[in-house]
Formats: C-alpha cells, structure tokens, sequence
C-alpha cells in the first residue's frame, strides 16, 4: 500500500488528507498549527506538529519512507520552495505541490514537482462546467466543512424573490445560480426545452417552479435548505 505525507493542512491540505484517508490510504499529516493536527490525527494514521522546511524534523518524522508527498502549502511560496527541495533530496517518487501562480508553479516544477496543483483555477473551472452543463446535478465537496450543490427550489421559495427570501442571512448559504427549463428554437425553427442559467443572481430575480438553485455553504446549513418543502 503506497504511503502518502500530507504538508500542510489548511482547506486544501486538510481535504486531500482526509479523503485519502476514507479511502484506506495511510496517511501522514504535518502542519505546525497543533489544532490542525489535532483535527487530522482523528482520522490520519499520524498527525504530527512540526516546521516542514526542518529537514532533520521531516527525516525523523519518516518523511523520506513515503511513496507520494504533497505539498498543501501556496501562499508561503518560500517554504512551499523549500520543502518541494527536501522533498527531491529524500528522493521520494511522487512530489505533489500547490500553488497560486503560473511562476510559481514553473519554479515548483523546475525543483522536482511531479505535478503542480492550482486549488482555485481548477475549482474554477470544474464549477463553471458544472453551471453550464444542462440538467446536470452537482455535488461539489469544496472543503471537509462547505459544499456546492444544486438543488430544487423549494416549494415555499416559489413565486418569492431572493430578497423576500433573505436566503443568505436566513439560511447562511450563498445562491451562486439558478437554472430555469425554458423553451428553446433550434435554427431549423424546431421547438424544445432548453436552460437559462442565472449567474450571481440578484435580491429582485424571482424564482418559479421547476427552477434549481446552485448553493454554496456549510454542509449542515446546506442539508437544513435540503429538508424545506
């Protein structure tokens, strides 16, 4: 079984360790914020607190052992250089490292990364197709806490504004779209059914049957939307 190490636990970081972890994976989770760890070490086979651009610290940690590193730290674009260059010493096979630039990722790639991440750009561009893509249901976890989902409009929601709603500070989840079943004609003047998608819907755009509404927010305040009729 391939071993992975987790560096650096922020939303990114903490999601990719917990998923490898549901999936049977043996996961180690570094990070130098101690409730971080403590949050990982609940399902991680270890969490450990420690600066991950200590060699030594990495090395007594059993860094070097481990079949797939990555890097979950972005921001930091020194540390995130450093550590990818540990990481090539200790030899390990698979370098996975996060970042926020097209440079930056350059520079990670020129240092060892085996593949470089874009966290923001690639959830860009997966929920933009899922906005797009017509009568497609999406169920996007973004982090182990928020998720993007569509769902129907509620019964009580229909012929109301999302003003009249106060979806967002009634509910606390965002409505990013709504997707509306209208008639469409073909070029050959064929009538069917196609979708209008409104994007960042405004507090006046209304909402009628059969409409669907694209949130984001918490999973709890999400699945308390879900339960309304």
């Amino acid at each position: 079984m391939k071993q992975f190490a987790v560096i650096g636990l922020g939303r990114f970081g903490m999601s990719v360790a917990q998923t490898l972890s549901k999936k049977g994976v043996q996961v180690l989770a570094i990070d130098m914020d101690e409730k971080k760890v403590k949050i990982a070490s609940e399902f991680a086979a270890r969490a450990i607190e420690l600066d991950a651009t200590d060699e030594t610290a990495l090395r007594d940690a059993g860094v070097p052992d481990v079949d797939v590193a990555v890097v979950g730290i972005g921001r930091n674009i020194a540390s995130s250089i450093l550590i990818t260059l540990i990481l090539k010493e200790f030899e390990i096979k698979t370098i996975i490292a996060k970042a926020f630039t097209s440079l930056q990722g350059k520079v990670l790639t020129k240092l060892g990364a085996s593949r470089v991440i874009y966290p923001e750009r690639e959830m860009g561009a997966k929920v933009t197709e899922s906005l797009i893509k017509p009568g497609i249901f999406e169920h996007i976890k973004l982090s182990p806490t928020h998720t993007l989902v569509e769902v129907d409009v509620p019964k009580n929601f229909e012929e109301k504004t999302i003003g009249e709603l106060a979806i967002r500070s009634k509910y606390r989840v965002q409505v990013v779209a709504i997707k509306r079943k209208v008639t469409k004609v073909d070029k050959n003047g064929k009538a069917g059914i196609g979708e209008n998608i409104l994007i960042a819907p405004m507090p006046d755009d209304g909402l009628i049957k059969g409409d669907r509404l694209v949130l984001l927010g918490q999973n709890e305040d999400i699945e308390r939307v879900k339960k309304i009729k």
